[in-house]
């Protein structure tokens, strides 16, 4: 399959520096930062630095050392903010839409990382 990706997104923008963020941490494949309308206390945005469109997309064809980067990142990201188990945290969601069902927003593959509160049921 071919995927169409727009690289006037949000994301792509970010990326390219012409509309400011504040990254949280930052890799070789790899951004985060704070979600701007954030739905829980932590509300945290990782994606990949590639052009990838949805996690089809990115799990066809990002390299591997992308993929592993990404999803390391992500585990990062909860730890340093006290989310992890691991590091004492009360645990977290993670979340990636993909296409049109889902109700992917932006057209850029990423996760959410929401925490620091109670979360409730997955799907009501």
């Amino acid at each position: 399959m071919t995927y169409s990706y727009d690289q006037n997104n949000i994301f792509a923008k970010i990326l390219r520096g012409e509309i400011p963020s504040k990254p949280i941490l930052e890799s070789e494949h790899s951004v985060a930062f704070m979600d701007i309308a954030p739905q829980k206390q932590t509300h945290i945005l990782v994606i990949p630095r590639g052009p990838y469109r949805c996690f089809d997309h990115f799990t066809e064809e990002a390299s591997a050392a992308e993929q592993v980067d990404f999803y390391q990142t992500v585990a990062k990201v909860a730890k340093a903010h006290g989310l992890s188990e691991a590091k004492g945290g009360e645990g977290f969601r993670i979340i990636s839409n993909s296409g049109k069902n889902a109700h992917q927003e932006v057209p850029h593959y990423h996760m959410h990382i929401l925490g620091g509160e109670p979360i409730g049921p997955l799907v009501q």
